[in-house]
């Protein structure tokens, strides 16, 4: 399909700017099929009704026209339906279960997927010398990053596997931490502390 014959919605309700408009198209890029699984949804005059910043983004690269896959259309849906679909289709339900997502996926390569990874942004070089945490209560719960390399993370993974079979891990002290793989590390590193000495 020729995106000429595409007319981005006027009375679009959402924004995309600079760095995340950038993640986008890079996200395009590197998985072009991703497009026919989530397609830009049109009306029968053409129109967006869900895709605008993909459309977008297409025209910011360079395309001309896709493959059909990549546009369906909607043409049954009323007046009403029209204008429901285009909030729903941009509606957020649900959270992230951000333990999961820390023990499941790599964060560097989620935040290169586009997804907005809390305190992964921060970039330490721009803290300079004077950096300092605030006085006071401190939340009772940290999320440590670490980058490893592959044989390395295989190693990690493996112990912490092997240490949740243990019944020396269903009685250790938890403080409280519902993680099993924190819970696990430090279990392993009390461990290796105890050799230690």
């Amino acid at each position: 399909m020729k995106l000429s014959q595409i007319k981005a919605n006027p009375n679009n309700p959402r924004l995309i700017k600079d760095e995340r408009f950038a993640k986008l198209c890079k996200s395009i890029q590197d998985a072009p099929k991703f497009m026919a699984l989530r397609p830009i949804i049109i009306d029968g005059e053409g129109m967006i009704l869900g895709g605008n910043m993909r459309y977008k983004a297409l025209l910011h690269l360079g395309y001309k026209e896709v493959p059909d896959a990549w546009v369906k259309r909607a043409d049954d849906l009323t007046e009403e339906e029209r204008r429901r679909f285009i909030i729903s289709d941009n509606v957020g339900f649900g959270e992230w279960e951000w333990e999961t997502v820390a023990n499941e996926w790599d964060v560097e390569e989620l935040a290169d997927w586009g997804l907005d990874v809390p305190g992964f942004d921060v970039d330490m070089d721009k803290m300079g010398d004077e950096f300092e945490l605030p006085d006071g209560d401190k939340a009772p719960f940290q999320q440590m990053t670490f980058t490893l390399a592959d044989e390395q993370a295989e190693i990690i993974k493996q112990a912490i596997e092997a240490i949740r079979k243990t019944e020396e891990f269903k009685y250790c002290e938890t403080m409280g931490n519902e993680n099993g793989n924190g819970n696990a590390l430090y279990l392993i590193v009390m461990q290796w502390a105890e050799q230690k000495k």
